[in-house]
């Protein structure tokens, strides 16, 4: 990116201009309320395009319980919290601090009482873990450590409060799911660990996003013992999980 264009990026992330109401136009969340700048593939409908046209198909979400893990501005939490309607409810994870503030405005903008949002990374454990920043909270790169990630002073790290999904579904703070959205950086499989008895008795269609080997590997190895079958949920996907790309985890009858 030229000097020009990231000192207007910069310049418009920071003005008045960036909060300025507009509507999606197409895709899963078509007509919400949404805010210009930036990421302005969100409203646009262009982000993520076949995944969008996959998830309003896959059925009908009235009334339905979605956990979008990784969250970032919100598309999927507001898209699909309209879609299941007062009657469902959605858990909106998203521990970076710029875009869960534009997630929240994104949810009161749709008035959406049924989503709730928390600032909060989603582990194998409840505990402050530190949060890598390497090109800045603007992009969507930010994440907890990868396996063998080592950190030094030459890294921006925030620390982040990470929690285990099935203590906040025994506490009654959120419902057990019936579809989860995954995309956590390369974090997914310790995600996953931590809500693994709430996986095993509501048994969620899960969409994955992977990132590393080491996340692929912990997320098959829970899943496809529990009889989920998996496939590509794109069309250039390969049918080997392979990171990069996503993948949709569907319960068998056991």
């Amino acid at each position: 990116m030229s000097l020009i264009a990231n000192s207007l990026r910069w310049f418009l992330t920071r003005k008045p201009i960036a909060y300025l109401p507009v509507r999606v136009r197409s895709g899963i969340a078509e007509g919400a309320a949404w805010t210009f700048f930036p990421w302005t593939a969100y409203w646009r409908g262009t982000h993520e395009a076949e995944i969008q046209t996959r998830l309003i198909g896959l059925m009908d979400w009235t009334g339905k319980n979605i956990w979008d893990l990784g969250s970032h501005y919100g598309i999927f939490a507001v898209g699909l919290g309209r879609r299941a309607g007062p009657t469902g409810s959605v858990a909106a994870f998203e521990p970076n601090p710029l875009s869960y503030r534009r997630l929240v405005l994104h949810v009161q903008r749709n008035h959406l009482d049924w989503v709730k949002t928390f600032p909060l990374a989603v582990s194998n454990t409840q505990s402050l873990q530190r949060f890598f920043v390497y090109h800045g909270l603007e992009t969507t790169s930010s994440h907890l450590a990868y396996e063998g990630e080592t950190w030094n002073e030459t890294i921006p790290t925030l620390n982040v409060e990470s929690v285990c999904l099935d203590e906040l579904v025994a506490t009654g703070k959120i419902k057990a799911p019936d579809f989860i959205k995954l995309d956590v950086e390369g974090h997914g499989h310790k995600a996953l660990e931590g809500a693994r008895e709430t996986i095993t008795r509501a048994r969620p269609i899960i969409l994955a996003g992977l990132h590393s080997d080491a996340e692929i590997h912990g997320i098959t190895e829970l899943l496809l013992p529990l009889n989920y079958r998996m496939t590509p949920a794109t069309q250039n996907a390969p049918k080997t999980p392979t990171a990069f790309f996503d993948y949709l985890f569907e319960p068998l009858p056991r």
